[in-house]
């Protein structure tokens, strides 16, 4: 009898003695960071990842110390299936519990880009893929995609013109799968879209979305005007302009234009066998009216002028200096007399 008492007082001391090493060694792992002082560092949550996979990556990119312990806090605290998928700012001067707690009840990262005015299509998808939010490749599926168009009113082949510029909180494309990447950048291409009907919204003359001829025309002007003059002022002498060109069925002869139709592969010189083009489909130096569609995204004075043109009689505007404010004219004699003291104040590096 004493021998299996003395047993059992053996066993339970063991028992103690492992309890509080295990305590030991679970406190020092719930109140110990990894470092000391800390670094951010962005991690990674995949849909349906499992707690043990997420425990693991973590173990690696050095946020926890113990990819065991850390999923046992999970299952401790009855967590391990509510880790929510998305990017996450971790540190690793953070304890567990810390780390632990933003992936359940944190907010994943969104990253903010500014779409400026003027970009074309593919200029936006490089934009976009460079901050890594979407594949450049899906990105001109997707806003050329009939279903995409139809679904968000474009009466054109691509969504170029639609794509807002703006200021954006998104989310980063790094999900692995396939399908996930393409739904997530049509879920951008369609915010972008989103945010063009809600910012022109106002607009609209009576604030009513205009008939597709009227949008078409619109559009198409607005994004000319943004190209040709970044001074909200002259917007609507530029759209006057064009207004009045087109009325005297005289061809727009905007260089803008047929710089878009040569495409991406443009080296920045505008030449006289591109002016002489008529293969073209952008250049309006040889084919008469606006061109088949927009040549860019715009702001909503550029399209504030296009809808409310000024009334003149001006026909031709050319810059004093580049990137500069323009004289405008109503006869070609001093339209060339303006064009001759561009290119003086350009040789004089006005």
């Amino acid at each position: 009898m004493k021998t299996l008492l003395r047993i059992v007082g053996l066993l339970i001391v063991l028992a103690l003695a492992v309890c509080g090493w295990l305590w030991h060694e679970a406190r020092i792992f719930l109140d110990s960071a990894p470092e000391s002082p800390g670094r951010e560092i962005y991690f990674d949550v995949t849909p349906g990842a499992r707690l043990g996979q997420v425990s693991a990556a973590l173990a690696e990119k050095g946020l926890i110390t113990d990819a065991r312990k850390f999923s046992l806090l999970a299952r401790y605290k009855q967590w391990e299936n509510r880790l929510q998928a998305g990017r996450f700012a971790l540190n690793t001067g953070w304890t567990p519990e810390q780390v632990l707690d933003a992936l359940v009840n944190g907010k994943p990262v969104l990253f903010r880009i500014t779409v400026p005015e003027g970009l074309t299509w593919w200029q936006t998808g490089r934009l976009l893929e460079e901050a890594g939010l979407v594949r450049f490749a899906d990105f001109r599926d997707v806003i050329a995609d009939p279903d995409f168009l139809r679904h968000y009113g474009i009466p054109f082949a691509t969504a170029e013109g639609f794509l807002m510029p703006d200021t954006y909180l998104l989310k980063k494309a790094d999900a692995p799968d396939d399908a996930q990447l393409k739904a997530q950048t049509r879920a951008v291409a369609g915010r972008m879209v989103d945010n063009f009907w809600r910012r022109t919204a106002a607009v609209w003359p009576g604030k009513v979305k205009p008939k597709t001829d009227d949008l078409k025309k619109w559009v198409i002007l607005a994004s000319v005007v943004e190209k040709e003059t970044a001074i909200d002022a002259e917007r609507p002498r530029v759209a006057g302009v064009y207004r009045n060109r087109l009325a005297r069925q005289m061809l727009l002869q905007a260089d803008p234009t047929v710089i878009y139709g040569l495409g991406p592969a443009f080296d920045g010189n505008l030449r006289r066998k591109h002016l002489d083009d008529p293969a073209n489909l952008y250049n309006t130096y040889q084919r008469p009216g606006l061109p088949p569609g927009p040549i860019c995204s715009f702001g909503t004075a550029a399209l504030a002028a296009a809808v409310n043109p000024e009334n003149h009689e001006f026909l031709y505007f050319v810059a004093k200096t580049d990137g500069g404010e323009h004289v405008f004219s109503t006869t070609l004699t001093e339209h060339n007399r303006a064009v001759r003291q561009y290119l003086q104040n350009r040789r004089g590096g006005r």
